[in-house]
């Protein structure tokens, strides 16, 4: 599966972002159907606000643009959990904000699942996803009188038994409120064994989009806020380091 090339590096940081209209909502495998091809079926007047190096940012509400692709091999991501975590106080350094005041609608979250073969979603205790034997987990490495959360945890379809990645949430520099570490995302994409193609629709500062371009994968990035589309857009111009 190869996600449609436009013009490399290609921003649009003036368009106006996809909204959803949830009762002309068209299914994944509908939406796949009505293009006559497989693998990602994109409507023809959807311009990505960015496109290189097999990585695509959409400027946009995911319940619209993710019914207008295929399937993907993995989806990665990290929805709002309802928290309110952007309105904290403790996150000063990042100014106040609302999206995180609730969690999306109910029929979202499966409808993502939906999307591709492997799953992996942050948060996935807030969903009220089905039970399985696996979970991911975050040791973030903070003390037991840290205010905020110790570990995070997602719910996966991956087999086998539960694993932990340990990293200080104080070890990395931040340009979002829940930003994660690219090495957290790394490591999430290689538990998910030979996945080529990545989907985030909740994408934020692009975390998951330079984990899976340092890995040689291809991504679908989603995210409706514009500051955030033209951070990971920076972050994601930045070439790969060769090793050694």
């Amino acid at each position: 599966m190869q996600i449609p090339s436009r013009t490399p590096g290609v921003r649009h940081p003036s368009r106006e972002p996809i909204t959803a209209n949830t009762e002309n909502f068209m299914t994944t495998e509908n939406a796949t159907k009505q293009s006559g091809e497989a693998g990602i079926a994109l409507h023809p007047f959807v311009s990505p606000y960015y496109d290189h190096g097999g990585i695509t940012i959409y400027h946009g509400d995911c319940r619209e643009i993710v019914p207008m692709l295929g399937q993907f091999d993995l989806l990665l991501t990290d929805p709002p959990y309802g928290i309110n975590i952007a309105a904290n106080p403790v996150r000063q350094k990042h100014e106040k904000q609302d999206w995180d005041a609730s969690v999306p609608p109910a029929w979202v979250v499966p409808m993502l699942i939906d999307a591709a073969e492997w799953q992996i979603v942050w948060g996935g205790n807030y969903f009220g996803l089905p039970a399985q034997q696996c979970f991911l987990a975050w040791d973030k490495q903070q003390p037991e009188d840290f205010s905020l959360a110790m570990l995070e945890q997602a719910w996966t379809n991956l087999k086998g038994p539960a694993k932990m990645f340990r990293k200080s949430v104080l070890s990395y520099p931040k340009t979002h409120p829940t930003e994660k570490p690219v090495e957290l995302m790394q490591w999430c994409i290689s538990r998910a064994g030979d996945v080529q193609t990545i989907l985030d629709p909740f994408a934020g500062s692009g975390t998951t989009g330079r984990a899976a371009k340092d890995l040689g994968k291809s991504a679908v990035l989603i995210e409706r806020e514009e500051k955030y589309c033209e951070i990971a857009a920076q972050r994601l111009s930045q070439e790969v380091l060769p090793l050694g």
